[in-house]
């Protein structure tokens, strides 16, 4: 199974409303600055590979979304994970949280 090479993703504001956007006031400093594409998942709970519906091989770890604050928090600050398929082009995603 190939993997994608890690790369952090970068928060930066369209507009000014995503600008003004506060940050966490309860959360750890590290939550809400935790998306990265590729590599591997940061999970919060157990480790968790889909397996494609199609072809039934493991899937690929894409990437992770964190929470952005607290209007716009995942679950317990959580995060989404995806996960796609390459050769069927198909594509899971699910919640962890605290």
């Amino acid at each position: 199974m190939t993997k994608i090479p890690p790369f952090y993703l970068k928060l930066i504001p369209l507009n000014e409303e995503a600008n003004k956007l506060p940050s966490f006031r309860w959360a750890d400093d590290a939550i809400g600055k935790r998306h990265k594409l590729g590599g591997e998942p940061d999970y919060i709970q157990s480790k968790e590979v889909p397996i494609c519906p199609e072809c039934r091989k493991e899937m690929i770890f894409y990437a992770q979304l964190d929470s952005l604050n607290d209007e716009f928090c995942i679950a317990d600050c959580g995060m989404i994970y995806i996960f796609i398929c390459f050769d069927c082009n198909n594509v899971v995603s699910f919640i962890q949280s605290f």
